[in-house]
């Protein structure tokens, strides 16, 4: 496997932004009320330079095929981030690398303090929801706070461990 996961840096805001779109539109969530309205979709990378954020791009024999982040999300919940932006183009689907981005980014977030890791998604993205439930991520009857993405229907918490 050739696969490589980083931190985010300004080079890849415009590939990364294009990702996204492109794995929304797929999934038919190019619209309002999804990340596609994210006036900072742009500039990811300066939004996930503030403390207590981090994203990491994923990329496979090179080439830069996605990536995820958390920041913290504020909720009724005590010490809170929120996996986002996670999106994989889909011929970087089934070859673990989103188990490997998100695996990194639950240790990192646990170091960095958090207590839950909290998520949104929507319906038709059944593979996503297949990862973060091996994850060990539990589903939400409601969302937690308000995230500003009210058209996703699903949610997702998992209780993270404190780094020693």
């Amino acid at each position: 496997m050739s696969l490589q996961l980083r931190s985010l840096t300004p080079s890849d805001d415009a590939g990364l932004a294009a990702i996204i779109r492109q794995v929304l539109t797929e999934y038919g969530a190019n619209r309002p009320g999804f990340a596609w309205a994210d006036p900072e979709l742009d500039r990811l990378s300066q939004v996930y330079s503030h403390p207590n954020h981090h994203y990491l791009v994923a990329l496979w024999q090179g080439e830069l095929v996605g990536g995820a982040g958390f920041a913290p999300f504020p909720c009724e919940h005590d010490r809170v981030c929120e996996l986002q932006k996670m999106y994989l183009l889909p011929e970087a689907r089934g070859k673990g690398i989103g188990r490997a981005l998100l695996d990194a980014l639950i240790s990192s977030a646990s170091a960095a303090g958090y207590r839950h890791c909290y998520l949104e998604t929507f319906g038709p993205m059944s593979q996503a929801q297949g990862l973060y439930l091996s994850r060990g991520f539990e589903p939400l009857s409601a969302p937690w706070g308000e995230s500003g993405h009210n058209a996703c229907d699903r949610w997702y918490a998992r209780r993270l461990e404190l780094a020693r």
